[in-house]
């Protein structure tokens, strides 16, 4: 009887944690506006690299600006939340503020190109210092106290999953930074579009393979 309720009570723990893992991995997404806001985020790219090519720079932000307004609107009528529809208009905003700041239609790329650098250079520094991030993440999801450093399995998962990250950070950065310096606008649109999404997808099932991993050695044990 006592040999029964312990496999009833690791059955329904096992059941709570994979519960927990699919409820919290659509959290994020959500946060972003779902798959489609992936899609989303590109349009405003591909519509001012078209425009570029054409029009005058002003006219370019102008229209850029406003097909990423129209976007949000026609997200929000859709019923998605206000925050992840914005989001995007405030991306092309700071993008378009930054090109018109500095008269170049290259540098309305140039916040991306930074931000994969930075993404690359915090990756890569906690891997170094044998600290991988997305485990440090992991654990402050579930209240900071667990010792995942000291799993080995647990350790090897998020290093893995941490160097996924750094590679997508350094590619994105690698290829932009090249492009940017030939000064090809067309070519740092394709590059964003090509490496956007898909190393995003890329990357994410690696990190969400690493958490669901950690949580059934861990949460289980708990």
């Amino acid at each position: 009887m006592g040999v029964q309720q312990e496999l009833r009570r690791d059955e329904q723990q096992t059941e709570r944690i994979e519960t927990s893992a699919k409820t919290a991995n659509p959290s994020v997404l959500d946060q972003m506006g779902g798959p489609s806001g992936f899609i989303y985020s590109t349009v405003p790219v591909v519509i001012f690299a078209g425009a570029n090519s054409f029009l005058p720079l002003p006219v370019t932000i102008a229209v850029a600006m406003g097909s990423a307004v129209l976007l949000a609107i026609f997200r929000m009528l859709k019923g998605e939340k206000f925050s992840s529809a914005i989001g995007g208009v405030i991306g092309v905003a700071v993008a378009a503020g930054l090109a018109a700041w500095t008269g170049s239609a290259k540098d309305f790329f140039a916040l991306g190109i930074w931000a994969a650098l930075a993404g690359f250079a915090v990756t890569f520094a906690s891997l170094l210092a044998r600290r991988p991030l997305t485990g440090v993440i992991w654990n402050l999801m579930h209240g900071g106290e667990h010792a995942w450093r000291e799993d080995r399995r647990s350790l090897r998962a998020h290093d893995i999953a941490t160097l996924a990250a750094a590679l997508v950070f350094g590619a994105r950065f690698a290829v932009q930074q090249w492009l940017y310096v030939m000064d090809t606008t067309g070519g740092l649109a394709v590059a964003r579009v090509a490496m956007g999404t898909p190393l995003t997808v890329l990357g994410a099932l690696v990190v969400v393979w690493a958490f669901r991993r950690t949580s059934k050695r861990l949460l289980r044990k708990a």
